[in-house]
């Protein structure tokens, strides 16, 4: 079978010089193997996603002269196929729902702190300090009952109880450098979450549900997820999912080293064309031939 590689961006903010060093490379590496490309929008995010910032990703990505396959897969078509994957972690007791607001939530991790140093994740966020986890399930339905918001976090001690010794093969490279057979450490991010009330996935979940049913077979994205590839391999094992083979490359940094952001406004791939730059020059600005 050939081999499936894919390009995920989401349409909440125009592609800069760092999408199209990602897409390229897929692109490239797809072409040179023979194998196939796909394109996936990750539009979960219903208060950030725009129509517009959609429709600007196959604009700028057929200017560079990629071509996809069709009909492109959206995220929030397919939520169905989230939540069965949530049922059936939530059936094998691996969910559970908190109630924490975010302000509660760095409230109680400056209470920890003042113990001691409280423990973060590879992303530097603080793990979830909360004690949801041993609520009475009648609170839990209370709660719910009520209309409280809240997340529903992966048990991680429960869910690596029954995956131990999950590894993945590297064909890039890590932020030290890390290659070949990695050792996945998803404890490190603590209970994570996958879903939420107003929005039934998260990144993490759908994200390894799409790789899946799209057949994707090489995952290449940027340096900055490849811890995230631990929680990956978790939820791969515990919902039988096939395991793709892992590439993360360099990001593509501004003046001062910070890599390119949407947040930021990076300057985009559209106003580098208002300019009057080439998708050569884009090629030469990422590095590549």
């Amino acid at each position: 079978m050939p081999p499936v590689f894919r390009f995920a961006p989401s349409p909440n903010g125009y592609l800069h010089l760092g999408h199209a060093y990602s897409a390229l490379l897929n692109h490239d590496l797809a072409r040179a193997a023979g194998g196939r490309f796909l394109l996936r929008i990750e539009d979960i995010d219903a208060t950030r996603c725009r129509v517009e910032f959609e429709q600007a990703i196959y604009e700028d990505l057929a200017w560079l002269g990629i071509a996809w396959e069709t009909p492109v897969r959206r995220q929030s078509e397919h939520f169905s196929a989230y939540g069965a994957a949530i049922d059936r972690l939530t059936a094998e007791r691996l969910v559970y729902p908190s109630f924490e607001s975010r302000a509660d939530i760095a409230r109680l991790v400056a209470e920890r702190e003042a113990g001691g140093v409280w423990p973060r994740d590879p992303d530097g966020a603080p793990l979830y300090p909360g004690t949801a986890k041993s609520l009475p399930s009648g609170e839990r339905d209370r709660l719910i009952g009520q209309g409280a918001p809240f997340a529903l976090r992966l048990d991680m001690a429960a869910a690596c109880a029954r995956a131990d010794g999950l590894r993945w093969r590297e064909a890039g490279e890590g932020p030290a450098g890390e290659s070949g057979e990695v050792a996945a450490r998803p404890e490190a991010w603590g209970d994570v979450i996958l879903a939420r009330k107003e929005t039934p996935t998260s990144y993490h979940l759908s994200v390894v549900i799409d790789d899946a049913l799209q057949g994707v077979t090489d995952v290449v994205r940027g340096v900055d997820l490849f811890w995230s590839t631990s929680v990956h391999r978790l939820l791969q094992e515990l919902l039988g999912l096939p395991v793709p083979v892992y590439r993360h490359h360099a990001l593509i940094r501004d003046a001062v080293g910070q890599k390119l952001s949407k947040s930021t406004q990076a300057t985009g791939l559209r106003e580098l064309r208002a300019e009057g730059a080439s998708p050569a020059d884009i090629r030469r600005l990422v590095g590549l031939p």
